[in-house]
């Protein structure tokens, strides 16, 4: 072989040689661990219909297929994802849980907890990146807003914004509102009422509907509804429609089909606004569906949803910035440059000022999703997701 070609042959062999020794060094390398935490409350929600009784691993299911998905990727870009389910128990501290999960190397949380366990938990890991997918509470993007927590969950006024647009939409002004009696259905009715002065609904009446306690799931439980809430609901001066808040799940579940004028049912029964819904197919929701069902054998819920958008919001700022650390992958959410496909038209992208993450509202009736919002003609000088919830010049947080 002349000199010449055996040179080449030879440094030809080395090139090879090298690449082949980093690639090896790569894969020899120990993959960048991401440690997700996720942290939810012991209570169960109550339920009207035993259909709508939450799975024992609703939420976390959402997560953990996200976390199948960002595995994926990170095979290529050698990062692994794990998470770490904590359910308190009645009485415990949120505050030592989170103490509990960064001494083991966790210092991302995915939260599903109340608005004030919520807080102690952000207030307690202060150094942690936090993602609410759970509480509804305008005030945790508001007053109460941190900067270490990211709101995947919509707010109640996210919700009560895309019902009441469809509802003008469909020009149904005229609200019956009825609310329960526990403080979370008057935060709801306090979104319900500022969407329709925002939007040009009217609501003709109020009415409260007392908790006394007592089962209706009795041989003459449904005779005892069938007659209660026709005369609940009698002698209310004339309206469109009756918007229900009873995020409590006491007595909405049974108002369709039994108002005593014919009218149609919106708010916590009925139509409802939801940021996901286990009927949803449209752009692409289908396949996650699908996904969703082979891996846990039951539809993906709300919740679920949530912890999905979450932990995927956790893999896209990973897998952008080569990162575990949770400031970078903050900084990162709140650029220009990060947007999440979500499989709702749209790509999803946070609020700045609060920390929420804008998002279509779905408005299902149980079966199918019959609308989703906002509504055409609801426009916006920067995005119409952002005529959903409050506005930056309506904001009251001062993120710190």
């Amino acid at each position: 072989m002349a000199p010449r070609r055996r040179s080449a042959l030879v440094r030809c062999l080395a090139t090879f040689a090298m690449m082949f020794a980093v690639t090896a060094l790569a894969r020899a390398a120990e993959p960048l661990e991401i440690k997700i935490g996720y942290l939810r409350s012991p209570e169960s929600k109550a339920a009207i219909s035993l259909l709508d009784v939450p799975p024992e691993d609703d939420g976390i299911a959402g997560a953990r297929l996200a976390i199948a998905d960002n595995n994926t990727t990170g095979k290529f870009l050698n990062q692994r994802f794990v998470i770490e389910d904590v359910r308190l128990k009645d009485g415990d501290d949120p505050a030592a849980a989170v103490a509990a999960l960064a001494a083991r190397g966790v210092s991302i949380v995915i939260a599903d907890l109340p608005a004030d366990a919520l807080l102690k938990a952000a207030d307690a890991g202060h150094d942690l990146l936090f993602f609410n997918a759970g509480a509804t509470d305008d005030r945790l993007r508001e007053e109460d807003c941190r900067a270490n927590v990211i709101h995947t969950a919509p707010t109640r006024s996210m919700l009560a914004d895309g019902l009441a647009q469809y509802l003008v939409w469909k020009k149904w002004r005229r609200w019956l509102l009825v609310t329960g009696s526990h403080p979370n259905d008057k935060l709801y009715a306090d979104a319900l009422r500022r969407a329709a002065t925002r939007f040009g609904g009217k609501i003709v009446q109020e009415r409260v509907f007392e908790d006394t306690g007592g089962a209706r799931r009795t041989d003459s439980g449904i005779t005892q509804i069938q007659r209660q809430m026709p005369l609940f609901t009698q002698s209310a001066p004339d309206y469109d429609v009756l918007v229900a808040a009873d995020e409590s799940e006491v007595f909405a579940g049974y108002l369709p089909y039994r108002t005593w004028e014919a009218r149609p049912v919106a708010g916590s029964a009925g139509l409802v606004p939801k940021s996901w819904d286990p009927a949803y197919d449209q752009w692409g929701a289908n396949q996650l569906q699908n996904r969703f069902v082979a891996m846990f054998s039951r539809r993906m819920t709300e919740r679920d949803g949530n912890a999905w958008a979450a932990a995927r919001m956790i893999g896209e700022a990973a897998s952008r910035r080569q990162t575990n650390d949770p400031k970078a992958m903050l900084d990162f959410l709140k650029s220009p440059d990060f947007a999440l496909a979500a499989f709702k038209g749209q790509r999803l992208t946070l609020r700045g000022w609060n920390l929420q993450l804008r998002q279509p509202i779905l408005l299902t009736d149980g079966r199918v999703v019959v609308s989703v919002s906002p509504q055409e003609g609801f426009l916006h000088e920067v995005t119409e997701l952002d005529t959903l919830g409050y506005d930056r010049p309506e904001t009251k947080c001062q993120l710190k």
